[in-house]
Formats: C-alpha cells, sequence, structure tokens
C-alpha cells in the first residue's frame, strides 16, 4: 500500500499552498503538453487516477465526457473535490470513489481514457496498476500520465548546488538502484518509489501497451518569459510526461 501522506494534516495544509492547488490545471506548468496528450474527451468515458482536487475531472467534464470517475486514496482530497463546482449544466456527473492505487480494481472495457497525474512515483505495485489499467481500457483506449521525472526521484542533495564554475547541478545519488526513497517534500518522511525511465517503459509494454508518447518536460520560452524563476528546470526536467494506447 502506497503512503497516505496526503491525509496528513500539516502536509495537506502545506500542498493547499503550491500553485496547482489554488489555481488548478492553470497552476500547473505541464498542463498544455498534458492536454495535448489526452487530446479529444468529447463523448468519452474518463477515469482519473489520484485525482485529488479533482481539477482534471471537472475539466474532462467540461469537454463533453460522457462519463467521469475520479479515484484517489486520500480522504481529505476527495472531500476537497467534491466540495468543488460543479462542472457545466449538461456536463457529465462526476463519481468520485476512494482505492489504494496498488490494490485498484476497474471493470474491464470500461473507460476510453484513463489519465493520472503525479501519482505514479507513490505506487509500490506498478506492474498491478498498470495491467489493471490496461484491462479497464477499451482498444484504442488511451492512458495518460506524468510522474516526477526519475531524475528527481534519485537526488543526492535536497536541492541544486554550484558546481566550481557557478553552474547549477543537481547531483543523482544510485539512479539505478530502484525502490522507495524517503525525502523532506513539504514535510519530513514522504515516501516515494524511485523507478528509471527504462522501467516506466518497459512496465508499460509489459502490460499490453503501445507507448505513443514520452516527453522529458521543461519550460518553454513562452513559460520562461512569464516566470524567469522556471529557468532551474532546465537544468533536469521535473516531470515525465507518458501517452500509451491499449492495442
Amino acid at each position: 500500500m502506497a503512503q497516505n501522506i496526503y491525509d496528513d494534516d500539516a502536509f495537506f495544509d502545506a500542498y493547499g499552498q503550491l500553485p496547482r492547488s489554488v489555481r488548478g490545471l492553470d497552476g500547473a506548468p505541464e498542463w498544455p503538453t498534458l492536454r495535448a496528450l489526452v487530446g479529444d474527451v468529447a463523448g468519452r468515458r474518463v477515469v482519473d487516477l489520484g485525482c485529488g482536487y479533482g481539477w482534471f475531472c471537472r475539466w474532462v467534464a467540461d469537454a463533453g465526457a460522457a462519463s467521469v470517475r475520479g479515484i484517489d486514496l486520500a480522504e481529505r482530497m476527495l472531500a476537497r473535490a467534491a466540495a468543488e463546482r460543479d462542472p457545466t449544466p449538461g456536463a457529465a456527473a462526476i463519481h468520485y470513489d476512494r482505492q489504494d492505487l496498488d490494490q485498484l480494481e476497474l471493470a474491464p472495457r470500461s473507460f476510453d481514457v484513463a489519465y493520472s497525474s503525479l501519482t505514479l512515483h507513490y505506487l509500490v505495485d506498478l506492474d498491478r496498476f498498470l495491467s489493471t489499467v490496461h484491462d479497464a481500457l477499451v482498444t484504442g483506449g488511451r492512458f495518460v500520465f506524468s510522474a516526477e521525472h526519475p531524475l528527481c526521484t534519485a537526488p543526492s542533495h535536497p536541492g541544486f548546488v554550484t558546481d566550481a564554475r557557478g553552474r547549477s547541478i543537481w547531483p543523482v545519488d544510485r539512479y539505478l538502484d530502484q525502490g522507495p526513497r524517503t525525502t523532506n517534500w513539504l514535510v519530513p518522511g514522504v515516501v516515494k518509489q524511485h523507478r528509471t525511465i527504462a522501467t516506466y517503459v518497459s512496465s508499460l509494454l509489459d502490460a499490453g501497451f503501445r507507448l505513443t508518447d514520452l516527453v522529458e518536460w521543461g519550460p518553454d520560452a513562452e513559460q520562461l518569459a512569464s516566470e524567469p524563476g522556471w529557468s532551474v528546470e532546465l537544468d533536469r526536467p521535473p516531470f515525465l510526461l507518458v501517452g500509451a494506447e491499449r492495442s
């Protein structure tokens, strides 16, 4: 079972101050790229795995999805999602339920699109999760997810350091040594599962997916112009974005 850090009082309060918590999808700099990978959702049956505040669920409902289901382990997240505004009139109702994604249960061939944002790096049993998602999609169904980039889940230092020439560097510790890593993010003792890019890709292929997109995300010129502080993300990509299809 993954660590349920989002139901921790201190963590939940700190998480609520992040730009993506305050502004929703518009506060997530990688969202435009993810949105392009998701594509048209009109008339689609969609599931959001690790739905958090429900931002994506509300977006796909407003975009014309036929049905929307949000799943999360954290009771606080689900309560916050349920308390947010309803979709626009005529949009599909959103159904939220609580599940541990390491023990996820979904009906076979019940969705056209599966989505997960910054959740997979918490899961212990990635292979079981991917197999379940694969079987829950129809033939040609899409799975789009983001995860913390493996360069970020294997740091040997809590942040950037500067080399002798004044350049920012991000030291990496035992990149090929996969498994749980404990870090201090918002609160001490947050456990994330470090995996290589190769593991994410091979696990997808083993589950029966066809890889369609692989993006090591970094800010573009327009984003850097509006948020110069994001330039540090050019030293190492913060997010891995992946698109796949059930063939």
